[in-house]
């Protein structure tokens, strides 16, 4: 018996679902609001040069090994893991800080202002590597059918872990650490998270395993688009059809399911199940016009920082950067906690380049270099008015140019920049949050908004508001939880 699956939206977990749910023998059809698939994970093109648009690494690597397993196909895209991981300018050194997976290397870097770092660092991670695989298969990788089930299914975890719960990973990094760049890169995963290191649970520190141990940082070979490319592919010989430019605004219903939804030009969309690879919590407002998420409601919620993105396109290439670079101030503590409801000038921010052509050469005309910047910011509810972007962007760019010897502004051919409303209004991002619902102890599991819909019993989620979280590893297990939660409702058609 065939049953189509109709998938709202192209990211990543809808293309990895639309891929689960075809090798299941379901036909599947996607419908977009943007120009091509992909959402945050996309391919930015101007004058010869090329963009990662949004995520330029990532970690947990075997998650998409996962799923080419799962789905009976190769990975259809080639890994490059990351060696160092990244380089960390703090204002007022000379030199940059290279993080390397290599312990001992680590060490060198720091052997002047962190005695015993390597041994150190073994016991940090040793720590935070059992909070990873004590929690893995417990919490992360498990869909959870009430709040109470999510309660009970906690008792699981080793008790040792509970402690780190309760206090930050701040602390943490205090309780291992002296020196103050330490603790400040040890604790960026916060920021990655949507919180700062303040407020954000020291258990969480197991996100410093996954980057050092466990797996590192990849990026994929040509761009980090391959990774949507491949997909695409693979669907293409699924007959897996995808209709751009469609932007949902109405669900029509009848006997408490979905029966269609309809689109802009009041064109409907019918199936006999629907995937939402959209905000989960943002659709059930705008879309499902439930009060629970009703604008006053999700304003209470803790989302991600907003992103401004800067594209440069240069007429030369950069000598002395490494690839992936974070730029960071003394003031840490006093701006991680300002940041977040615009209490902080904006004219000196922290930020993250990433050269892009050195990865990938044909993301740039010969001799030329494509740069992408990262700025964590405020987002709408906090600065609604983004007049001043360009003022932001040319502070950012000036400042890099200070920092490492190389004048970015002078060799400038090209500048593209996305503040958050842009963002918010091209991929529907809710009030401009770069990676939805943040990951506050009330916003993850039972906690999260689920991905099974509580009034709808053909309606479901994926993504990065969604169990598990955000991250590109995370929306991959999204989308198989999601697929675990279909069939067992509808069952293996082939």
């Amino acid at each position: 018996m065939n049953k189509k699956a109709l998938i709202i939206g192209t990211g990543l977990a809808g293309l990895a679902t639309a891929l689960r749910l075809s090798t299941r023998g379901y036909e599947v059809e996607m419908v977009e609001k943007y120009h091509r698939p992909g959402g945050r994970l996309n391919l930015l093109e101007k004058d010869g040069f090329k963009f990662d648009m949004a995520p330029t690494f990532f970690s947990m690597s075997y998650e998409f090994q996962e799923l080419a397993d799962a789905c009976n196909i190769e990975v259809p895209f080639e890994f490059v893991e990351l060696d160092p991981l990244y380089a960390v300018h703090f204002e007022g050194d000379e030199k940059a800080y290279l993080i390397h997976k290599n312990l001992k290397k680590l060490a060198a870097e720091f052997q002047n202002i962190e005695p015993d770092l390597e041994q150190k660092v073994k016991r940090f991670l040793e720590s935070a590597g059992a909070i990873f695989h004590d929690t893995e298969h417990i919490v992360i990788k498990q869909n959870f059918d009430s709040l109470l089930g999510y309660l009970l299914q906690l008792t699981r975890v080793p008790l040792k872990h509970a402690p780190k719960m309760f206090y930050s990973m701040w602390r943490e990094m205090e309780k291992n650490f002296d020196s103050f760049e330490v603790k400040v890169i040890f604790s960026l995963v916060g920021f990655f998270l949507g919180a700062t290191p303040f407020d954000t649970p020291a258990v969480y520190s197991m996100l410093n395993y996954t980057e050092l141990v466990h797996d590192g940082y990849h990026n994929v070979k040509g761009g980090m688009y391959k990774i949507v490319e491949g997909l695409v592919a693979e669907l293409k010989k699924r007959s897996v059809n995808m209709h751009f430019g469609v932007e949902i605004t109405q669900v029509e219903e009848k006997h408490g399911q979905v029966t269609a939804f309809i689109d802009s030009t009041g064109k409907k969309w019918e199936a006999d199940l629907f995937v939402v690879n959209a905000d989960a919590a943002a659709f059930r407002g705008q879309i499902l016009k439930r009060k629970r998420y009703r604008p006053s409601k999700l304003d209470q919620k803790k989302w991600t920082l907003a992103p401004l993105t800067i594209y440069l396109g240069l007429d030369t290439k950069v000598n002395g950067m490494y690839h992936h670079n974070y730029f960071l101030r003394r003031n840490f503590k006093e701006y991680a906690n300002k940041i977040f409801k615009n209490s902080i000038k904006l004219d000196k921010p922290y930020y993250y380049a990433n050269i892009q052509s050195m990865h990938n050469p044909d993301y740039a005309p010969a001799g030329k270099e494509s740069v992408f910047i990262l700025c964590p910011v405020p987002d709408l509810r906090y600065k609604p008015n983004w007049e001043d972007a360009e003022e932001i962007a040319d502070a950012i760019v000036a400042d890099m140019g200070k920092r490492t010897g190389f004048d970015f502004a002078k060799h400038t051919e090209m500048r593209i920049i996305y503040p958050p409303n842009k963002w918010e209004s091209t991929f529907n991002l809710y009030r401009g949050s770069g990676l939805g619902l943040a990951h506050d102890l009330n916003q993850v599991g039972g906690f999260r908004p689920s991905n099974k819909d509580e009034t709808y019993n053909n309606l479901y989620y994926a993504g990065a508001s969604t169990v598990p979280g955000t991250g590109l590893p995370m929306t991959v297990i999204s989308s198989r939880l999601v697929t675990e939660r279909i069939l067992n409702d509808h069952g293996h058609l082939s």
